[in-house]
């Protein structure tokens, strides 16, 4: 019993880690167009400044510039950190090797597969916001009409 206790705080552990490190990737990675959407959704900035603090991520053509890619890069930095600090970590206690490699595998693919789906997740959502929201009210203190 004392056992099985044991096993389960164990992946509730794996899982809190893996859940902390992609979320931190997914959002770093996206964070040209979430930051932007949440201060004009607070209403810390107007939809003119929103649309040129994300533009600054992108290039003239709609492409992702080179600060975009900085931060994707910082993002699969964090990951990387976080299995690196897991493998740290788990070499200190004396546990089966072939579980120290079930463990590695399982948490790199979680961290990879959730912090995609939050980036990508943050992504369209944030499409939606400013598509909704940010560009009739950049419209609207630009003066422009469609």
């Amino acid at each position: 019993m004392d056992a099985n206790k044991n096993e389960k705080q164990k992946d509730l552990k794996l899982m809190n880690w893996a859940l902390k490190f992609a979320s931190s990737a997914g959002l770093v990675g996206i964070l040209c167009c979430v930051a932007p959407a949440i201060l004009f959704m607070f209403g810390l900035m107007g939809g003119a400044y929103a649309i040129s603090f994300a533009d600054f991520f992108y290039n003239s053509d709609g492409s992702v510039g080179v600060s975009g890619w900085i931060l994707r890069g910082l993002a699969v930095a964090i990951g990387v950190f976080g299995v690196y600090r897991f493998n740290v970590q788990q070499n200190q206690c004396s546990i089966d090797p072939k579980r120290k490699k079930k463990n590695l595998i399982l948490l790199t693919a979680i961290i990879m597969i959730l912090g995609l789906s939050v980036f990508l997740s943050l992504e369209n959502l944030s499409a939606w916001y400013f598509d909704t929201y940010v560009v009739p009210a950049q419209q609207l203190e630009l003066n422009m009409s469609n």
